[in-house]
C-alpha cells in the first residue's frame, strides 16, 4: 500500500474514532451500547476493517470493550474505575491550574469567558447536549493554554472516560459540570490566586465525584442511525 493508501486508511478511521469518541463524550451513546459493526459500516459509509480498526483502538482506550460473546459495546465503568478517572483528572487538572496562573495572557482570560459564555447559551436553551460538551471543552482549553499537547491529549482521554462515568452514576439528568463554578475558576486565574485556583478547581471536581450514584442509563435503548445520521 503507497503513502497515499495508508493517509486515506488513517484518516478514515480516525474519522470514526472522532464521531464515536464525540458522540461518548457528549452523552449521545450511554454505557452498555452495542456497537454493531455492520449498522457502524453502513452509518459511516465506510469499510469494514476501517471500523474494525476503530473499534480496536477505543477498546485500547478503555471506553469500548470488546468481548467475543458480545461483540464492541460503549464501556461500563464500575465505581472503583470512576474514582480512578475522577482521581487521575484532579492530578492532571491540578498541575494544569497551577501552570496556568501566572502565564495567561489577557486575550487567555478573554478567550476562557468567551467559551463560558457559549456554555450559557446552551444552557439557557436547554441543549444539553451541547451543554455538556461545552463544559468538557473547557477543561480541554485550559491544558491547550498550557501549550501542551501530550497534557491535552491525555486530559481528553479522561474527559472521554468521566462522562461514561457520569452518564452511567450521575443522580439524576442534571449535568453537574456549572459554568458558575467555571467562571469563579477564571477569575482566580486572571486574579494570578494558584492557590484558590487550585482549591477551585478540586472543589469543582469533587462535586463531580460526590453526585455519581446508581446508573440511569440501565432501560434507555439507543438507534445508531439517529445518533450518526441526523
Amino acid at each position: 500500500m503507497g503513502v497515499l493508501g495508508k493517509s486515506h486508511k488513517e484518516s478514515e478511521i480516525n474519522r470514526i474514532i472522532e464521531a464515536v469518541s464525540r458522540a461518548i463524550s457528549d452523552q449521545r451513546l450511554p454505557p452498555g451500547t452495542r456497537l454493531v459493526e455492520s449498522q457502524l459500516v453502513e452509518v459511516f459509509s465506510a469499510n469494514r476493517n476501517h471500523v474494525r480498526s476503530a473499534i480496536q483502538r477505543l477498546a485500547l482506550r478503555r471506553v469500548v470493550t470488546v468481548s467475543q460473546n458480545k461483540g464492541a459495546s460503549v464501556s461500563e465503568p464500575t465505581l472503583q474505575e470512576a474514582k480512578d478517572v475522577l482521581s487521575a483528572r484532579g492530578l492532571i487538572e491540578r498541575g494544569i491550574i497551577e501552570n496556568l496562573v501566572g502565564i495567561a495572557t489577557k486575550s487567555d482570560i478573554a478567550r476562557m469567558e468567551q467559551h463560558v459564555q457559549q456554555e450559557e447559551l446552551a444552557r439557557s436553551k436547554g441543549n444539553r447536549s451541547d451543554v455538556i460538551k461545552l463544559s468538557g471543552d473547557f477543561h480541554l482549553l485550559l491544558a491547550h493554554l498550557n501549550g501542551n499537547q501530550v497534557l491535552t491529549d491525555m486530559l481528553n482521554d479522561l474527559i472521554m472516560r468521566s462522562s461514561l462515568i457520569i452518564a452511567f452514576y450521575q443522580r439524576g439528568g442534571q449535568v453537574v459540570c456549572g459554568c458558575h463554578d467555571h467562571h469563579n475558576i477564571i477569575q482566580a486565574i486572571a486574579d494570578g490566586d494558584k492557590s484558590k485556583s487550585i482549591r477551585l478547581m478540586e472543589s469543582h471536581l469533587q462535586e463531580i465525584e460526590d453526585d455519581l450514584n446508581i446508573s440511569f442509563w440501565k432501560d434507555r435503548t439507543v438507534d445508531l442511525e439517529s445518533i450518526f445520521l441526523r
